[in-house]
């Protein structure tokens, strides 16, 4: 049995089970789902684990590989650009399905006072987070590691980016003996984490099961009748960004079948759905890239970590919808420019936002306080706000891939999806 089949019936019986216990509220049973659980976690920490010695190895390597400054700069500029432009569009989806459908003339007065006495002392939490955010010239300036390796331990991702990329430019300009025995150590590295991820993935249906079943036992369906607009409207919005905008990419910019490509990275999808972390779902992905659609080392290690850090198009959309649908329910008006300014702030706020999750419930009160929208207002969402997460990580993961066979095919790559796969128990095997 193939993987992705193993991860489905993994995550459908999660549902099953996590409803199942939700609708009978059998305490036993609740219990049970919230220790096994812990499962779940253990798996994604296992996953996470590699991620360092990943992005730094396949980062120093891709940009040796891309050779010079100018070569970096050449990627490096396609990547941010098709970053910034597909969030723009992805914010400005949400707008208009927000305008359009209204999802908060749908909440009753009863629901909105429930939710922010239900989740008012969390949202306060979070809003103080977002307070304690830095502005745009200290996310610069923090970008510039003083201590790399303490930048691994805490898991910063941007200067840690930074250095593997300059760390792997200066590479190319020394005596060639010793940049091959440099580039071959972190070739090592990049191989054998790969390898750890096989081994972690035999693993996956089981913790896909329990993460599922851990949040549909706490949910359940009651919440989302409450917010079923909203929360409709995120994820229509978050399908029509991933089979729309991504489609035409694909077909008239790449030049590939998109139902092939979907289908090739839906491990990747899955595992982002189960796990709403980018970063976490980051080995599995550059390695479908690589196995899956053929794009070269050199990208793949390239783009990808970048994307995981910096594309959040799943993120601005949801925060589009967001902003809209709080100020529908405190009956706030948001003019044409307000509007546009949403759709600059929310775009610029993704690409700070960490890949794990929730972290877009933190960038969203930096998009209210700008809108003029009360942040209180967030309570008002949080009860749904992991079951968005989860669907907007996999569109963002989908959007990192996308970015990543454009760009492999604007740099000379030929890609060919019509090959037939290898059949293999590996984790990009589809």
């Amino acid at each position: 049995m193939k993987l992705y089949t193993k991860i489905s019936i993994g995550l459908m019986a999660g549902v099953v089970v996590g409803i199942g216990v939700n609708l009978t509220a059998w305490e036993f049973g609740a219990n049970v789902v919230a220790a096994i659980e812990n499962f779940g976690i253990g798996w994604i920490r296992l996953i996470t684990m590699v991620v360092i010695p990943l992005v730094v190895a396949s980062l120093v390597v891709g940009a040796a590989s891309l050779g010079d400054l100018r070569s970096v700069g050449r990627v490096g500029g396609k990547t941010v650009a098709y970053y910034l432009i597909t969030t723009s569009v992805a914010v400005s989806i949400g707008l208009i399905l927000s305008n359009v459908i209204k999802p908060g003339s749908g909440l009753s007065e009863a629901s909105r006072q429930g939710l922010l006495a239900e989740y008012g002392g969390e949202a306060a939490g979070r809003i103080d987070l977002a307070q304690q955010a830095p502005g745009i010239v200290e996310l610069l300036l923090n970008m510039i590691p003083r201590n790399p390796i303490s930048a691994a331990a805490n898991t910063e991702m941007l200067p840690l980016i930074l250095f593997s990329i300059l760390f792997g430019i200066a590479a190319t300009t020394i005596r060639e003996d010793r940049r091959k025995a440099v580039l071959g150590f972190f070739e090592g590295v990049n191989d054998i984490s790969m390898q750890l991820i096989r081994w972690i993935m035999v693993l996956a249906p089981y913790a896909v099961f329990v993460l599922i079943a851990g949040v549909t036992a706490r949910f359940g369906f009651e919440i989302l009748q409450s917010l079923l607009w909203y929360t409709g409207t995120v994820a229509f919005g978050l399908l029509l960004h991933a089979f729309g905008t991504f489609s035409f990419i694909l077909k008239f910019l790449a030049r590939l079948n998109p139902l092939e490509f979907f289908r090739r990275i839906r491990n990747a999808q899955l595992l982002g759905f189960s796990t709403s972390s980018s970063s976490a779902t980051l080995p599995v992905t550059i390695q479908i890239a690589e196995e899956n659609l053929g794009v070269s080392k050199k990208i793949a290690s390239f783009v990808l970590p970048l994307g995981a850090t910096v594309n959040m198009d799943g993120t601005a959309l949801y925060q589009g919808v967001a902003v809209m649908f709080i100020a529908q329910v405190f009956g706030i008006e948001l003019s044409l420019f307000a509007q546009l300014t949403v759709v600059l702030t929310a775009t610029l706020a993704s690409i700070g936002a960490a890949g794990v999750p929730s972290a877009g419930i933190i960038t969203l009160t930096i998009v209210l306080v700008q809108a003029g929208v009360p942040e209180t207002g967030i309570a008002l969402i949080l009860g749904v706000d992991r079951i968005l997460d989860m669907l907007r990580t996999s569109v963002n993961i989908t959007g990192d891939l996308t970015g990543t066979v454009l760009i492999a095919q604007t740099e000379g790559e030929s890609l060919d999806l019509s090959q037939r796969l290898e059949t293999k128990e590996s984790v990009g095997a589809a």
